[in-house]
């Protein structure tokens, strides 16, 4: 049985904040990889401004350049819109996984938007990283899962809804300011050909 961490979202584009979490839940959760779920859509997010899924992917694998973290479209290839149906068929497809979702607080803060989200906290365990600013006091997500964070050694045995903290240094990256700062970051043939880099820990 391999431990998964799964990182959703759009990755619009992917940034340093995405890598240091998953960094941090390798460690911490003692996971053997972190898939990267490169949503085709966000259900909460406008279509407008939203780069081409292949040029998020690729993005993604430029910024993610770790061996244990595999950037997938994963959702495309489900026909999934959605964390809870995401989750079921990624259960049902590899049984002999055991996944745990990974967010940073600034998507939990949200999470009781989500379509069914309660069905998605009785499926998986959630470890969540703090984002800059972001407070969870009060989160109706947590209020309702309970917000008793469980040790991270201690996940794969804990009780759903499971919440874990995990450790992790603020990183101030955001893909709204990285959209801001480069407008046309999404337009570029070749991610690296003006000599940028990305940040890795």
């Amino acid at each position: 049985m391999a431990r998964i961490g799964l990182l959703g979202g759009s990755f619009n584009p992917a940034h340093a904040a995405h890598r240091h979490i998953s960094v941090a839940a390798l460690q911490q959760l003692r996971l053997d990889a972190v898939w990267w779920l490169v949503s085709p859509l966000n259900p909460l997010k406008s279509a407008a401004g939203m780069a081409p899924l292949g040029v998020r992917v690729a993005r993604a694998r430029a910024v993610a350049r770790h061996p244990r973290i595999s950037v997938t479209a994963l959702e495309e290839q489900l026909g999934t819109r959605f964390a809870a149906d995401t989750v079921r068929a990624l259960q049902r497809r590899f049984p002999q996984h055991q996944f745990i979702w990974l967010a940073g607080s600034d998507i939990v803060a949200e999470l009781h938007r989500w379509q069914r989200w309660r069905r998605f906290l009785r499926q998986i365990p959630l470890a969540v990283a703090a984002r800059p600013g972001i407070s969870l006091i009060g989160a109706p997500a947590l209020s309702w899962a309970g917000w008793s964070p469980t040790p991270p050694s201690r996940w794969a045995d804990a009780p759903l809804p499971a919440v874990i903290k995990l450790h992790s240094r603020l990183r101030p990256e955001s893909a709204t300011a990285l959209r801001s700062a480069d407008p046309g970051w999404a337009t570029d043939a070749r991610l690296n050909e003006k000599g940028r880099t990305f940040d890795q820990d």
